[in-house]
């Protein structure tokens, strides 16, 4: 409920309605707009901002600014010791977390500054700085590139490449480690500034490894050592000398074994009667064979002629009973017969 103004304390200026119109309007074109509204959380500048450099190929990276809406841009930027200029990186306004240097800024002597924020529609971090970064002392140098090997029965040829070009006025020198691969072997240690050596004094027929690194000598003598390689093992050749000790013994040798089959064969041959004899088994006669040879008139060589599930069945005859029991078998009756003898 809206209670009415009192006329009295309303009206103590004169004051009529449009003038009251007037002045609120007043009062919200300029004084309004001079309070403090409620503004945005800021954004947050970019972290772990760092140079990567490999081999003098250099870029800048950082981690990524979270937010709940939107995508972040970044913006990057350089000046060197010389300048006070800032000047654009390449990467304006990039969704790209990491921005390569530009050809103008590679530069090895060159002491560059650089620093990167993060944008979010009209919102700006503030400006992440690095250190202070010169290739030449801060830039990683990895192995050169083994190319080829060639074996001697005395040394390894090698022939490398570096994967960087040196600037006039830098020294690169190859340093080179390399063993015998046995349990107690010593390493050794060779510098060379050619990219055709040799790794010379070693054991014929023996398995060598070496791993190679790099070290660069600028004008100023400051001193950049690279990354070893993977070691890498080659074995040495054979000597001819060696080569001719192994031959001979084996032409030998087997000149020998073929003599020795060449005679086993001759042997058989001549020797293939008797063998024949000796492999046969002994012949021997049957026992009931030999008993019918040494006595040919014996009744046993019936029995060599009669079946073995058919034998000769008797005639039984009771001794008070009278009856007869089965028919007599041919062989019996001739067996009687031969006992009683002729009749009378």
């Amino acid at each position: 409920m809206v209670l009415p103004a009192k006329q009295g304390k309303c009206n103590t200026w004169g004051w009529s309605l449009e003038t009251k119109i007037w002045l609120l309007e007043c009062f919200n074109n300029f004084f309004i707009p001079l309070l403090p509204l409620e503004t945005s959380p800021p954004l947050p500048a970019p972290e772990n901002v760092e140079v990567y450099s490999y081999n003098f190929q250099s870029l800048l990276r950082w981690s990524p600014v979270p937010v709940e809406n939107g995508s972040v841009l970044y913006t990057a930027q350089y000046r060197t010791r010389s300048y006070d200029t800032w000047s654009g990186l390449g990467c304006a306004q990039s969704p790209r977390t990491w921005c390569s240097f530009p050809p103008e800024l590679r530069r090895r002597r060159w002491t560059v500054l650089l620093r990167v924020r993060a944008e979010l529609g009209t919102r700006a971090s503030p400006w992440a700085l690095t250190p202070p970064f010169v290739a030449q002392s801060n830039t990683t140098l990895g192995p050169p590139r083994v190319n080829n090997v060639s074996a001697s029965p005395d040394s390894l040829l090698i022939s490398v490449s570096p994967l960087f070009p040196p600037e006039p006025g830098d020294l690169l020198q190859y340093l080179v480690s390399y063993w015998e691969n046995s349990t107690s072997a010593t390493e050794k240690k060779l510098s060379e500034s050619k990219t055709l050596f040799q790794l010379g004094n070693l054991k014929e027929s023996t398995l060598y490894c070496f791993s190679i690194r790099v070290r660069l000598k600028v004008y100023s003598g400051h001193l950049l050592e690279g990354q070893p390689s993977v070691p890498e093992c080659h074995r040495t050749a054979l000597s001819e000398a060696t080569r001719a000790g192994f031959i001979v013994p084996l032409s030998v040798l087997a000149l020998v074994l073929v003599n020795l089959v060449v005679a086993a064969l001759l042997c058989l041959w001549k020797k293939h009667q008797q063998i024949k004899f000796w492999a046969q088994p002994p012949l021997q006669i049957p026992s009931h064979f030999e008993e019918f040879l040494r006595n040919p008139g014996s009744a046993g060589l019936e029995e060599l002629y009669l079946p073995a599930e058919e034998e000769p069945q008797a005639l039984v005859l009771g001794a008070g009973s009278g009856q007869e029991g089965e028919d007599p078998s041919p062989n019996t009756s001739r067996d009687r017969a031969a006992t009683e003898g002729p009749p009378q």
